[in-house]
């Protein structure tokens, strides 16, 4: 694997792609960013895992996520059932739930990461976090109520 500053830059150079400076989505960590995509905020992580004495135990992740929506309080079955029929049909990431969100995810090792692979995920998150969050929210919000 190459340092990780190597992964930091080809995300800074895919954000300068997109038409946006840098600087300007630096997270308050070394590593993370965060901007717009669409109507979508997207997440980015370039980081590496470590044990409880701080040693690096892995090659590193590059990861992205999107927020989606709130877990609905009201037909959460038919809500889950929707969300795994659409992971089935999209490339590259999928649905998640952490805590009582529910987010579009894509993660994976830093090693043999390629720039072009990284302007993919970010095409992907971006499209379907901005694809699916108003399609959700519109279905299984209760009459004009935002989820809880």
């Amino acid at each position: 694997m190459q340092p990780i500053q190597v992964y930091y830059q080809m995300v800074e150079n895919v954000i300068k792609e997109l038409g946006v400076d840098p600087a300007l989505c630096r997270g308050q960590n070394l590593g993370q960013w965060n901007m717009k995509l669409g109507s979508a905020s997207v997440w980015i992580d370039v980081f590496q895992s470590k044990d409880q004495n701080g040693n690096f135990i892995d090659g590193g992740y590059f990861q992205m996520m999107a927020p989606v929506m709130d877990v609905p309080t009201e037909r959460q079955g038919e809500f889950f059932q929707e969300l795994l029929e659409i992971n089935h049909n999209l490339y590259g990431v999928a649905f998640t739930k952490f805590q009582n969100g529910i987010y579009i995810k894509s993660i994976r090792e830093l090693d043999n990461l390629e720039q072009s692979e990284v302007m993919a995920t970010f095409n992907r998150v971006g499209r379907y976090a901005d694809q699916y969050d108003d399609v959700l929210k519109t279905k299984y919000t209760v009459a004009g109520r935002a989820p809880q």
